[in-house]
């Protein structure tokens, strides 16, 4: 009987064109759990490229990889320089509305 060997998931690979991206953080979003949104921020900077993506944004390449684990709290500058490189807008809407990113 063989084994089955199976290549770890990366969400990074699927993520390949802007409503993909969008949609993949709309639902990150709605889990209303601040440390899987960060790492679904992480996915998508890494399927763009985390070195350009930290050398746009102004961020050292390895402290942006923390801050985008999902096992930190960065600081909501960090977190708006991230998301305006990589061309994604929060907005804010009532709480009867649902959360909504923009590309």
């Amino acid at each position: 009987m063989s084994k089955e060997t199976f290549a770890p998931w990366d969400s990074a690979e699927f993520l390949t064109n802007d409503e993909t991206i969008i949609e993949y953080l709309q639902v990150a979003l709605e889990e209303t759990d601040p440390a899987f949104f960060m790492k679904a921020v992480g996915n998508v900077a890494r399927a763009k490229g985390m070195t350009s993506v930290a050398e746009e944004a102004q961020l050292g390449r390895e402290s942006l990889y923390k801050a985008l684990s999902g096992e930190r709290n960065p600081r909501i500058g960090t977190v708006m320089k991230v998301l305006d490189t990589l061309g994604i807008r929060l907005t804010v809407a009532s709480s009867n509305e649902a959360l909504m990113l923009r590309g």
